[in-house]
């Protein structure tokens, strides 16, 4: 069992920057997999980046490459997602999750564990 509590989020106008962390419980938080989502009001949740158990392969949405990075560090059971050059397309509530593997997942389906979420909003 993961729990996975996010924070960071905010208020932000275009071009701004946050980062979100994902602090996980639990002493085998290497071996997940995780993820970040994003939801915006009536919308599908869908992907933004993932890492894989080691923090050595990624995966991004296209529509945030170059803008967003992932990481993570295994010691404190936390991941990121640093966030730069916002936009106001950008504005959602961002979820973190989990799942027991060792190579990067990017469909909601795929996880097993998710956090409340965290509501980024970025003014133009």
């Amino acid at each position: 069992q993961v729990q996975l509590v996010e924070s960071g989020g905010g208020l932000v106008q275009a071009g701004g920057s946050l980062r979100l962390s994902c602090a996980a419980s639990g002493r085998t938080f290497s071996s997940y997999a995780m993820g970040w989502f994003r939801q915006a009001p009536g919308m599908e949740r869908e992907f933004v980046a993932a890492i894989s158990w080691s923090g050595t392969s990624t995966s991004y949405a296209d529509s945030v490459k170059g803008r967003f990075t992932i990481s993570r560090d295994n010691a404190k059971n936390t991941m990121y997602l640093q966030m730069n050059s916002l936009k106001p397309e950008d504005t959602a509530v961002y979820y973190c999750a989990a799942v027991r593997s060792i190579v990067v997942r990017t469909r909601t389906r795929d996880y097993d564990y998710w956090g409340q979420g965290t509501q980024v909003t970025v003014s133009s």
